[in-house]
This record gives structure tokens, C-alpha cells and sequence, in this order.
């Protein structure tokens, strides 16, 4: 399906592109619970190292961070700009100039960071992009909070789905991401994903991927149950045709100790290694092997970069 200007301005006027359904008008600056109006803002296009091995290799997947997000995780490690905070605007052709650039640095593929509420915008620079000379493949990595329908838009123009499911509970997701539904529309929504994209295709030379998707759950202190079953539907739904990623990264960050009613919570502290080696092995047991892990202490603020808006300024001609 190919995107129009047209079509985005009527997207955007009664934008109903995520599970909020805010139904605001985002052409005349309005703005959602995502915090973002129409036009495309990004806080850093750069090669970034800390994906998974198939997705970084050893010269970095070529990451886009978008600005604003329709969760609101009381842990975001991204939360400045999640909030948007920082963020620079940019118009559809320097976004498309932007991948192009980002090819050329060597980047193995396109990460698109946190792009659902400028789906249609990023369409049609992929569009652009590609009918310029993009050839390297598309990831799309979500936080899985999104609608099957505006996730069709995409179909033909990513190769890899890069999603979250952060949780089962309704609960949880409630009490830490202000969204109580997660579940329902994360899972129907890597289903859609599975549809576009089918089982994994790794290259045999480098091993990275170039089709599939990845679904990653970050383990919470204090709530392994949950992770228990988020890890379960996945085996039962999809077997081995995904690969799961089960992260130890949580980084309990500063501002928690101001949020409303977590002066006792467990999200106050990192995860154990005990609490972690459990986990793993529960993923073994039940049959999980295309998976990946984290080792050692990587729960660090070393995984966020610097949101300075590195890459999103068209590069200075030499004289």
C-alpha cells in the first residue's frame, strides 16, 4: 500500500493511529496523548551498537529516534524523549535523505525507534527512500503498543519487526505503563506483524537478519510471574518461528524516586542475577530456542544514547 500526502493529512486530522484513539486534530497542532502533532520530529539518527547481535552486527543498525510515544512507563530509559523533550522537526525528504545517509554510513538496516505515531509520515519517506536507492532492510521497533489496522500500512516496507510485549497482566500495565489494554493490542498487534513479515531469515554469511521478527520482554523486578506467562503465549502462539529476547537491562533511573506510590516498589532496584537466571531457565523448560539473553551487569545507563540530535542535519558540502 502506497501512502499519499493526501492520506496523511487525513490520517492526521482525526488521528487514530494507536490503541488511545485520541480522535485529535493533529494538523492544526493538536496533540494526543503522544504529545506530537503532524509534523516529524526525531532526537537522533545515528549507527547504534546495543541492538541484538542480528540486528546490529559489527557495524551498527542505522537507528532513527522518534520523538514522543503513546505509553507512559513510569521506567522509560528514554523517557526525555518519549515526553518530547528534545526532538527536532524534520520534513518527509530529509527524513528519506536521512536513511539514505545512514545506508551510506554502513548501517546493516534502517531501526525505526518508536515511529507509530508518525506511521504514515515514515511510510511515505521509506517510499521516497527507496525508490532513491534504500536496499538495505527496514526495522520497525515498537513498543508493540499499536492497532493491527495502522500496522497494515506497512506492509512491503519493513522486513523486521522489532516489538516489546512488556507485560500479561492488565494490571501492571495499568500501575507502570498508564495502559490496561497493553496486552490485547500488543499481542493482536505482533500477530499482524508475524502475518507481514513470516518465520526468520538470518543470512548465512553474516548471520544477521533479514527478515522476521524479534519480540523482546524486559524483565521487571519483582515480577517474574508475569514475565512467566508473557514468555509461555509466545512459545504456544509461535513456537520457534520467532526469536524472543529476554533483557536484564532494567535500569531503575533517579526520577523513579519521584513518581506517585513507588516509594516501596520493587522497580526501585535492578533485577537480581538470581531472579534473571530463573527466568532463563523457565524459557529453556518449556522449549524457547531461538532466543537471546543479556550477560553481566548491563543494567546501565550506558544503553541511552545522547539525544543531542546527532544525524539530523543535512551534512555540510565540502568547499
Amino acid at each position: 500500500m502506497e501512502i499519499t500526502f493526501e492520506e496523511i493529512d487525513a490520517m492526521m486530522s482525526d488521528c487514530v493511529l494507536c490503541p488511545r484513539m485520541c480522535h485529535v486534530n493533529r494538523l492544526a497542532g493538536k496533540t494526543g496523548f503522544c504529545g506530537q502533532g503532524a509534523q516529524v520530529t526525531a532526537a537522533r539518527a545515528a549507527l547504534h551498537f546495543w541492538e541484538e547481535p542480528c540486528i546490529c552486527g559489527s557495524r551498527g543498525s542505522g537507528a532513527v529516534f522518534f520523538s514522543g510515544c503513546n505509553l507512559r512507563c513510569v521506567f522509560c530509559q528514554n523517557h526525555d524523549i518519549a515526553l518530547g523533550k528534545y526532538g527536532r522537526p524534520l520534513s518527509l525528504e530529509r527524513l528519506s535523505q536521512i536513511f539514505l545517509e545512514l545506508q551510506d554510513k554502513g548501517a546493516v538496516n534502517i531501526n525505526l525507534v518508536t515511529a507509530g505515531h508518525f506511521l504514515p509520515q515514515v511510510c511515505l519517506a521509506l517510499q521516497m527512500a527507496k525508490s532513491a536507492g534504500l536496499c538495505i532492510p527496514v526495522v520497525y521497533n515498537s513498543s508493540g503498543y499499536e492497532t493491527a489496522d495502522s500496522l497494515r500500512i506497512l506492509t512491503g516496507l519493513v522486513d523486521i519487526y522489532l516489538p516489546d510485549l512488556k507485560y500479561h497482566s492488565p494490571r501492571l500495565s495499568a500501575l507502570y505503563s498508564h495502559a490496561p489494554d497493553y496486552f490485547e493490542m500488543a499481542s493482536a498487534a505482533i500477530a499482524e506483524m508475524f502475518r507481514q513479515v513470516g518465520k526468520p531469515v538470518l543470512s548465512p554469511d553474516s548471520g544477521l537478519m533479514e527478515k522476521g521478527v524479534i519480540v523482546r520482554h524486559l524483565l521487571l523486578p519483582g515480577c517474574a510471574g508475569d514475565s512467566k506467562r508473557v514468555l509461555r503465549y509466545l512459545h504456544d502462539t509461535y513456537g520457534n518461528d520467532i526469536y524472543v529476547s529476554i533483557m536484564n537491562q532494567y535500569t531503575p533511573l533517579e526520577h523513579l524516586r519521584q513518581v506517585p506510590d513507588l516509594d516501596q516498589s520493587p522497580l526501585l532496584r535492578p533485577v537480581t542475577a538470581e531472579e534473571y537466571a530463573r527466568i532463563l531457565d523457565f524459557a529453556d523448560r518449556i522449549g524457547i530456542e531461538n532466543g537471546y539473553m543479556q550477560e553481566g551487569g548491563t543494567a546501565a545507563e550506558s544503553f541511552i544514547p545522547a539525544f543531542d540530535g546527532e544525524g539530523l542535519s543535512p551534512p555540510v558540502s565540502s568547499p
